[in-house]
């Protein structure tokens, strides 16, 4: 029988989704994937119920339904200050998965160079390896996870086709800031590399950090990719609608990908999220205001249980430092604490280039009370410990 791809040899099955098994398995509070525990917008829940009933249920065009771009070209003029017009800058996308790897196989070539941070969201190394490219890394360096331009300038160096750039960052929560984003710009166009940036966590920024998105720094619409979702921002991760903006000469050629990929994204889905996209600006504050206080309650427990963490900038993740723990591999201690403990998180070691096995990856997009359950489970971690060792 013949052996199946190699490329397919070169990565596992998502780690992530592999901590959300182990967590239903044994009843923890999953803290592992990224999904909220509580409803989307009562505006979005009367849309889906209309088109449920009413539809579209056929074919939608095939890089989104004209209601729906129409909708999202406005909401991206709104908040990045660009004129976008639907018909030519946008490819709607099964999620901002797809977005993502339609981005990386329309921008490169089996063999060109890709820049990535590190650490990265664990897709990124699948889709350089699906797209045949390869990666060159560049460390994030804790606590504020900056760059070393001087590392940076040697990766450009090297004649990369694109930088892939996640801000806010997942599994970091870093926010770039202003400079260090022109610094990148400054590269990029330098060394003619397109930039593709995952922006799913664009409205979950905390003060005193503002997102900036990059396609509106001077001179660069033309070479950035910008990929997101409506996943995060309207906590509808189940509906997989995401969504590539461009400049029209790639969007033609990303249509071409996307169509080939998967046809397109559900239509009734798309019809029912134009409630989404019209909402006030009142909604991205109040979103704001939530993830700031789900951020603090659970980092409150994370101190009252003594244990080490970098204070996120935006996104809703945290890093938390396991080394006291004398952790050895942090995948066979991440499913110790779904067991016993009754939490469940992401081993850091599936984000990192490096070596890195003494951190562990929560989320907080839950409900207040789930945080505290889980808050109050953790607290017993320490005493747990000791009985594994």
């Amino acid at each position: 029988m013949s052996i199946t791809s190699i490329r397919t040899s070169r990565f596992t099955e998502s780690v992530i989704r592999h901590m959300t098994r182990t967590a239903n398995g044994c009843g923890a509070i999953n803290l592992s994937q990224g999904f909220p525990d509580f409803d989307p917008p009562e505006e979005l829940l009367a849309a889906a119920e209309r088109t449920g009933r009413h539809g579209p249920h056929q074919y939608a065009v095939t890089w989104g339904a004209p209601g729906f771009r129409q909708a999202l070209a406005r909401k991206l003029t709104r908040f990045t200050g660009l004129p976008v017009d639907p018909d030519a800058h946008l490819v709607v996308t099964v999620g901002s998965t797809e977005a993502m790897i339609v981005a990386m196989m329309t921008a490169c070539n089996p063999g060109d160079k890709v820049i990535v941070f590190s650490p990265f969201y664990e897709n990124y190394l699948a889709d350089t390896i699906l797209t045949g490219a390869t990666p060159i890394h560049v460390a994030l360096r804790p606590p504020d996870f900056s760059f070393d331009p001087d590392e940076l300038r040697r990766a450009f160096a090297q004649k990369p086709k694109a930088l892939i750039l996640c801000n806010p960052s997942n599994p970091s929560g870093k926010v770039f800031t202003r400079e260090e984003l022109l610094f990148i710009a400054q590269l990029a166009e330098e060394h003619d590399t397109f930039v593709i940036t995952d922006e799913v966590y664009e409205h979950i920024v905390y003060a005193p950090h503002r997102h900036t998105y990059f396609a509106a720094l001077p001179g660069m619409a033309q070479r950035t990719i910008s990929c997101s979702s409506l996943s995060k921002t309207y906590s509808i991760t189940g509906w997989r609608l995401g969504y590539v903006f461009a400049s029209p000469e790639v969007v033609r050629e990303a249509r071409k990908v996307h169509d080939f990929m998967t046809v397109g994204a559900a239509a009734p889905l798309q019809e029912a999220a134009i409630a989404g996209l019209e909402l006030p600006d009142r909604y991205y504050q109040d979103l704001q205001n939530a993830y700031t206080a789900k951020r603090d309650l659970f980092l409150g427990y994370l101190d009252r249980a003594g244990l080490v963490y970098t204070r996120p900038q935006g996104a809703y993740y945290v890093l938390v430092d396991i080394g006291e723990f004398g952790v050895e591999r942090d995948l066979a201690f991440c499913e110790w604490l779904a067991r016993e403990v009754g939490v469940a998180a992401v081993p850091g070691s599936s984000f990192f280039h490096e070596p890195v096995n003494n951190l562990i990856r929560f989320h907080f997009a839950k409900r207040p009370e789930t945080l505290v359950a889980a808050g109050e489970r953790l607290l017993t971690l320490r005493d747990l410990a000791r009985t594994r060792r």
